[in-house]
């Protein structure tokens, strides 16, 4: 029998096998897809925050605020420490009347927070973009911690420090959509075998005849590898399907909401969706394998 012939045969045999059962290979397919799905939402988000991460680091500013007393000299001071810097692209340099504007602007019902004290309530700041190409760690690190430490200042704020902490969450929500994902894919393959192994008791005797008859292995098992490789395959689709579904369904509000956007701020590249699929047909094989030891097909183990 030719090769395309025998291709032709599995996939026939594997749908027939599929449809008498199809409600135990209705339970392989959901599982496997609940299992991809779970796991393409951790991949979804983690890489929404990755570009969203790598987009506002090249945006990041260092803000620079001095103590209320500092005098004309001080500002002076940190000004010429700042504009000297190679890396600095603008320097912006916000008094205590442009900070409150600013917080009224931001907060119009808070605006009141700002009044009737005694002295400025909002301190001086320098506001600095870098261009963090040219920031090399050491001596960038060394000039931050210079500003840290003259008098005049009273703390400096770099956006690099608080991306440094979401880029830590990236990687938790990653490993544990990694982890989640492989204890569902596992429980998936699990349930593929299972239907497998139903499916080749209930037809021990044709196997017993096929065997009888001449039939080799390649040819009695592979309808099987074949069931469990479709069931993996449909079972891949419809997780990228449900995935495009929940991400068009989200996509309107991801404008007014920052968690939204995490999560359809972007679709997966076709890559990763392929990847996806193909991921569940190879544990719809992988399953399908498992269940079809010698002894589930009617052969004697090997002593």
């Amino acid at each position: 029998m030719r090769l395309w012939q025998a291709a032709a045969y599995f996939v026939r045999e594997a749908a027939l096998n599929m449809a008498r059962g199809w409600k135990v290979t209705l339970v392989a397919v959901l599982t496997i897809g609940v299992s991809l799905f779970v796991g393409g939402i951790f991949l979804l988000v983690s890489g929404n925050l990755t570009r969203a991460v790598t987009a506002w680091r090249q945006e990041a500013r260092l803000v620079v605020y001095l103590k209320p007393g500092a005098s004309a000299e001080d500002r002076a001071r940190v000004r010429s420490a700042v504009v000297g810097a190679a890396w600095v692209r603008t320097v912006v340099e916000v008094d205590s009347a442009q900070a409150r504007e600013r917080f009224r602007a931001l907060f119009p019902s808070m605006g009141d927070l700002v009044e009737g004290w005694s002295e400025d309530p909002l301190p001086p700041s320098v506001e600095i973009a870098y261009d963090p190409t040219r920031a090399v760690a050491a001596p960038f690190a060394a000039w931050v911690a210079g500003l840290r430490a003259d008098p005049s200042v009273s703390t400096v704020d770099d956006d690099r420090d608080w991306l440094r902490q979401l880029e830590t969450v990236i990687a938790v929500v990653r490993g544990v959509g990694l982890a989640l994902g492989g204890v569902l894919l596992g429980a998936a393959i699990f349930t593929i075998a299972s239907v497998i192994r139903l499916t080749a008791y209930l037809y021990s005797e044709e196997i017993a005849i096929l065997r009888l008859v001449g039939g080799t292995e390649f040819f009695i098992r592979g309808p099987f590898y074949t069931e469990g490789l479709l069931e993996g395959l449909a079972g891949g689709g419809l997780a990228a399907l449900a995935l495009w579904a929940a991400f068009a369904g989200v996509r309107p509000q991801a404008g007014s909401s920052l968690l939204a956007w995490f999560f359809a701020g972007s679709f997966l590249p076709w890559e990763q969706v392929v990847g996806l699929v193909l991921l569940g047909a190879a544990a719809g094989l992988a399953g399908a394998v498992v269940s079809l030891r010698r002894e589930a097909l009617g052969v004697a183990p090997e002593s």
